[in-house]
């Protein structure tokens, strides 16, 4: 059996929308009711709900925090407790905590952040496309860390956020 961590730390991906105010929002984690319309043969997922936040109102704090999980999670030790992490974040400053993973992590596992340009309530929404591909990256990848989305996993550094092509790239050198 495959043991993955997933982090959630909010972002639109797990945004949910309010009847009584009209506002879509990050009030709590629905990665589970996500995680049921999935299948997932011979994975187990460890779930840490670490903080719903929009990531425009992460701070260093927040960012610290991930990283703490990260390690917590055993992806920085020889004999990792799981085959690999996977974060759901924000997509506005995702590559800024990638960034910094990557500036002061060295995992033993993949740890892949995802997340989505539309909520997972949503019609036409990319989220379960994203936490799928990003759980499955954890089993093919090397050890690094990572921004999957849209059919690609990309390797950090240099990962950025096409906000007219709606997806992730690696900077053009």
């Amino acid at each position: 059996m495959r043991s993955i961590t997933l982090i959630t730390t909010g972002g639109t991906i797990e945004k949910t929308y309010d009847e009584q105010t009209g506002s879509l929002d990050n009030r709590r984690s629905i990665v589970r009711r996500m995680l049921r319309r999935i299948r997932l043969e011979d994975t187990s997922v460890s779930i840490i709900e670490l903080m719903s936040k929009d990531s425009l109102l992460m701070t260093d704090e927040d960012r610290a925090r991930i990283s703490g999980a990260v390690v917590a999670a055993g992806a920085t030790t020889s004999g990792a407790l799981c085959a690999g992490v996977v974060i759901l974040h924000g997509t506005d400053t995702l590559c800024v905590t990638g960034e910094l993973l990557h500036a002061t992590l060295r995992p033993v596992v993949p740890v892949v952040l995802t997340g989505a340009m539309r909520p997972f309530e949503m019609t036409r929404t990319d989220a379960l496309q994203n936490l799928t591909e990003a759980i499955f990256s954890t089993g093919v990848l090397a050890p690094g860390v990572y921004a999957a989305a849209h059919g690609r996993a990309i390797a950090f550094p240099g990962v950025i956020k096409d906000r007219e092509r709606g997806t992730f790239v690696r900077v053009k050198s």
